[in-house]
């Protein structure tokens, strides 16, 4: 987590955006599994020996059954997610982790699963490329113009939804802002109490309307 005397005071007033879509990543934006998994990992490092990639679906998806008790949602995470699944707006998750890793978190920690994901099996290069984020919007039906936010907590996953033509919201849940303010966010808040879904999706024919609140004053 950033330090304390490295956060300024998030005192932005509220602003309201509409998008065609949102993009979430998943470890650090929707959970924090650190804890976890730096425990279940210690079980298969040994001093000669690491597993073959072959298995490391199937390894991530025993985090969240053995150690579900070790991972926090990200404030505001829940909320967020079961309003804009009660809309049906579009929405999904983006993330590096693998599906069988993604799934198991959202079933132990019981938070809304989307109708789509992009996960590591589903792209030949990860973040900061933009591939994810362009096949995320694929997904959602979207073309490559179509005005989309992402919210993510990483340099390298701010990077590459602002290479895939995306707005981009930082949380500031595990980096410090000025590695985030590196990487020019549209917006940096402190975590996803700081963003609101607040319009009826079918209402607005299809277009999610967003408040975005107690952000940094300026970037």
């Amino acid at each position: 987590m950033p330090l304390l005397e490295e956060i300024p005071a998030f005192t932005g007033q509220p602003e309201t955006h509409t998008f065609a879509g949102l993009l979430f990543d998943m470890d650090g934006t929707i959970v924090d599994s650190t804890d976890a998994i730096v425990k279940h990992w210690h079980k298969f490092v040994v001093p000669s020996k690491i597993i073959g990639s072959s298995d490391v679906s199937h390894v991530e998806g025993l985090i969240p059954k053995q150690f579900g008790l070790d991972a926090v949602e990200i404030p505001g995470a829940r909320d967020l997610l079961a309003s804009l699944e009660k809309a049906e707006a579009p929405w999904a998750i983006v993330t590096s982790g693998t599906r069988p890793l993604v799934t198991g978190w959202l079933e132990v920690m019981k938070l809304a699963h989307p109708k789509n994901m992009v996960v590591a099996e589903d792209v030949s290069i990860g973040k900061p490329d933009p591939e994810c984020y362009q096949l995320g919007k694929r997904r959602l039906g979207l073309s490559a113009e179509a005005r989309v936010l992402v919210i993510e907590d990483s340099p390298a996953g701010i990077t590459a939804g602002k290479a895939a033509g995306c707005k981009v919201i930082g949380l500031a849940t595990t980096h410090s802002i000025a590695q985030l303010r590196a990487v020019r966010p549209d917006y940096i808040v402190q975590d996803l109490r700081g963003v609101k879904f607040v319009g009826d999706a079918a209402e607005m024919i299809g277009e999610v309307s967003i408040e975005i609140s107690h952000g940094l004053a300026a970037l």
